[in-house]
């Protein structure tokens, strides 16, 4: 990596900390907040607007069922999709957030910017989904005005005057092709009636999707709940992924094969390449574990309870069952994109969330420039000032001063609390700490270090 390009990188991770306040990103993630807020206004107004009323058969099974009480009325369903997961991320950030591989010298402050970043990244996620499902959600229904199971006990209709609200369908000998307009209905509650054409699709199934999904998704990335994987770094090879690799046929001097073979067998003349055969499909074994059960139970609860809201729709006669599962589907969709939209991949992201914006480009990246948390080049110093800058301003590192003037230093694991933290040791004429005292620094920090400073080892 060029001294530019180490600069761009390193100086955008550190203005994208905490550590140094910006009002340009301050303002940029209120604005978030306000579009998000007018949003949910705009669909709750769409939700008080008489919608569209298709026309109707008044012999139709599929809207003649009675009109019940509902299992889980609007204000429940507020709290459930709503509350509940505002409160529980609350909860993890509080306490789970950053974690046991901080070292015990790491400042609180520090310890609190990112408990509070990860807060609000997780609520500001949250609301993105569920106001994002519930405004195509109203704004939908009133678009398409379809019937909801129980509309003709809600409708009450005229059926002495029937003919005067004849508006489509085949006028024969009976009346069951005929289709009546929704003025054949006499009920002087006008609410329950608007309410009985917006069946498509469910505000139910969609905003618990969208609220309930993402709570597990977030549970899952914070307690490491995935299905086992291997780094994409590490070996491929069919052998290593056999179940007996030592009875594998053999096919010529296993030690004429590459790693990709997966042919030769164990051979007793040539102990040295078995052992570090056996060693490799071992590690590769061993890189990865199933999570505990009770962590998956515990993830997938909010995922079980949105299926149980959406199904309540069902036998409450709310909706029709393709009305249940598109609307489960946008809520789906709104879950997982404003998870990913926030938050790392739970495979790849170690539980974090991304960082914030930088402040050059809080606002605008425009075209030609990769995402938002890059800086202007010409704002960019040299590699050694770039490193120090982001050491002070970083959220994820104790401030402190780097000694020396060459851009050659190295970094070393070693236990703290729980885990490793990175220190950074004196290279020759290098920077470096010389003190011995840990620095606590994340993946994406140690990422860049990687890059143009030689060797690394990766917490």
């Amino acid at each position: 990596m060029s001294n530019g390009s180490f600069s761009k990188t390193v100086m955008s991770s550190a203005r994208q900390g905490l550590g140094g306040f910006s009002w340009k990103v301050f303002l940029s993630y209120a604005l978030d907040w306000i579009v998000l807020v007018a949003l949910g206004v705009v669909g709750y107004v769409l939700g008080k607007i008489s919608p569209n009323k298709r026309p109707f058969s008044l012999n139709d099974p599929e809207i003649s069922f009675p009109h019940t009480d509902e299992t889980v009325p609007v204000w429940l369903l507020a709290i459930l999709m709503g509350v509940v997961p505002i409160v529980l991320i609350f909860i993890v950030c509080l306490i789970f957030i950053p974690g046991a591989t901080v070292p015990r010298n790491t400042p609180q402050l520090l310890i609190w910017k990112r408990k509070l970043w990860e807060l609000h990244v997780g609520w500001l996620g949250l609301a993105l989904s569920v106001i994002w499902a519930f405004f195509f959600t109203s704004a939908m229904k009133n678009l398409f005005g379809k019937p909801r199971p129980d509309l003709l006990s809600r409708c009450d209709p005229d059926f002495q005057n029937a003919a005067n609200y004849v508006v489509g369908g085949f006028q024969g000998e009976n009346t069951l092709g005929v289709l009546y307009s929704a003025s054949i209905c006499q009920t002087s509650n006008l609410a329950v009636l608007d309410e009985g054409f917006r069946s498509y699709p469910s505000g139910h199934s969609s905003t618990s999707a969208a609220g309930l999904v993402y709570l597990t998704l977030f549970l899952a990335s914070k307690f490491a709940v995935t299905i086992p994987y291997i780094v994409p770094s590490s070996s491929s090879s069919v052998a290593t992924r056999a179940a007996f690799p030592s009875r594998l046929p053999q096919r010529g001097n296993p030690s004429e094969q590459d790693d990709t073979s997966a042919s030769w067998p164990l051979n007793d003349k040539d102990t040295a390449l078995n052992a570090r055969h056996n060693a490799k499909l071992h590690s590769v074994r061993r890189q990865a574990a199933a999570p505990p059960i009770y962590l998956l139970a515990l993830t997938l609860t909010p995922f079980a309870l949105s299926i149980f809201i959406s199904a309540s729709r069902w036998w409450d006669f709310r909706h029709h069952g393709f009305d249940i599962l598109f609307g489960y589907l946008m809520g789906l969709f709104t879950a997982v994109y404003s998870f990913r939209y926030y938050h790392l991949p739970i495979q790849e992201g170690a539980g974090w969330a991304w960082g914030p914006r930088s402040s050059d480009r809080a606002f605008w990246a425009g075209v030609g420039r990769v995402g938002y948390s890059g800086v202007d080049e010409e704002d960019t110093p040299s590699p050694v000032d770039a490193l120090h800058k982001r050491n002070a301003e970083s959220n994820d590192v104790e401030l402190g001063r780097p000694q020396g003037s060459a851009a050659g230093a190295h970094m070393t694991q070693r236990p703290g609390n729980g885990g490793y933290a990175n220190e950074y040791a004196q290279n020759g004429a290098g920077y470096g700490y010389s003190n011995g005292q840990q620095r606590f620094d994340d993946v994406e920090m140690d990422r860049m270090d990687s890059t143009d400073h030689g060797t690394v080892n990766r917490i």
